[in-house]
């Protein structure tokens, strides 16, 4: 073989080989199902890893599974998979692909199940155009969207839902544009599976309407304890700095229900800290806690050294330890009711359900009542920075 004829064959391999590479890529969704730095610094959060259904609750029985890097459903009870958690105001994004036939829809702000759609729920349909009252696009009972054209292929919704206004785009264009007089608030999001089969990816959300709870110069809004050994401040660039301990830092304001989402860097090994909330203000962190501590044993980040970063301090070990130390990762802290979730760099590590009696000290019990955010100063080895510190209301349901 020629030298000339050897380079074109060699090419000509090559770009079979990167082919077959990237369709190998992205038929296994090894892309999908990840956030991009912007993404995190932007406030996203991942509601699927691509690997487990974690988060995710089935409320009937149809053969709901993750595998392949998709949530998928094809027979079975019609029904919802839900996510264990509620949320209020948010952009969502979710790639989905039907199959020719099939109906389904993903459901916003909705109640477990929903038997009124029209009351209980927003019903964001996929149902081919041409059969269809509610072609996909469409809030089913609410308004119809138009120009959606009928496929088989991945296609993506991007939803906004703040307040009462709903705008939904689908592959990028607007095909909804809806606002509801007497908006629901909260609920859940819900994958429905009614005909046909149904795949879900790259499901992400971005909660709306976070305000900072801290300005980057003073520690206006919040409350020292001189006499406590932790030192605050607030470092020429601008970040909040805690050193030694034990000691804490109060917010003045109080939640009950809310998304809290910051940046954290840790600047030791292992060390430990903490961001405490629904506190009863003014006692020593009398709250409930989520952890911060990015040790793990023999070489496995599925085995937290203690209770890990983004666990439930003494309720709920983190599943994987996410963030390391001498970097900079997110935090998004979700309380809702009952619940509580964690996401640590947009993955979710901490989904857990309070189910003791009330008590006004949340150490002893379920709190409901709002309560100060606290960060800890753990001990004398304690150093860590934060920054981009940031909080929503989640509204009440009706």
């Amino acid at each position: 073989m020629n030298v000339t004829l050897s380079r074109v064959v060699s090419a000509i391999l090559l770009s079979l080989l990167t082919v077959i590479g990237l369709s190998g890529r992205s038929a296994a969704g090894a892309e999908a199902n990840t956030l991009t730095a912007e993404e995190l610094a932007d406030g996203w959060i991942l509601l699927f890893d691509g690997q487990t259904l974690f988060g995710w609750k089935p409320v009937s029985k149809a053969n709901w599974k993750a595998a392949g890097g998709v949530i998928s459903a094809s027979e079975g009870e019609q029904g919802l998979l839900r996510t264990t958690s509620q949320f209020g105001n948010y952009v969502l994004k979710v790639d989905f692909r039907a199959a020719k036939g099939a109906d389904s829809g993903v459901f916003l702000r909705t109640s477990p199940e929903p038997t009124d759609v029209k009351r209980k729920c927003y019903e964001l349909n996929i149902a081919g155009a041409a059969d269809s009252q509610w072609p996909t696009g469409s809030l089913v009972e609410r308004k119809r969207a138009e120009g959606n054209p009928d496929k088989t292929d991945w296609q993506t919704f991007e939803v906004t839902a703040d307040e009462g206004h709903f705008l939904v785009k689908l592959d990028g264009q607007t095909v909804l544009d809806y606002t509801d007089p007497k908006p629901l608030g909260r609920g859940f999001i819900g994958l429905q599976f009614r005909s046909g089969r149904i795949e879900f990816r790259n499901i992400k959300l971005k909660p709306l309407g976070t305000k900072s709870l801290f300005n980057g110069k003073d520690l206006t809004g919040w409350k020292t304890y001189p006499d406590m050994k932790s030192v605050f401040s607030v470092t020429p660039e601008g970040y909040l700095n805690v050193k030694n301990g034990r000691g804490q830092l109060e917010t003045e304001g109080r939640w009950a229900d809310f998304t809290l989402q910051l940046e954290v860097f840790v600047n030791g090994k292992a060390l430990n800290s903490g961001i405490f909330f629904r506190c009863i203000p003014g006692d020593v962190m009398m709250g409930y806690e989520s952890q911060i501590q990015n040790g793990y044993k023999d070489g496995d980040r599925t085995k937290p050294q203690d209770c890990g970063t983004g666990g439930i301090f003494r309720r709920q070990n983190a599943r994987k330890v996410v963030a390391n130390d001498f970097e900079w990762f997110t935090k998004t802290i979700h309380v809702c009711d009952n619940h509580v979730a964690v996401w640590v760099n947009g993955y979710q590590v901490s989904d857990w359900t309070d189910t003791r009696k009330p008590n006004e000290n949340p150490r002893r019990g379920l709190r409901l009542e709002a309560g100060t955010i606290m960060i800890q100063g753990h001990d004398p080895t304690t150093d860590l920075s934060f920054r981009n510190l940031r909080i929503a209301d989640i509204p009440e349901r009706e």
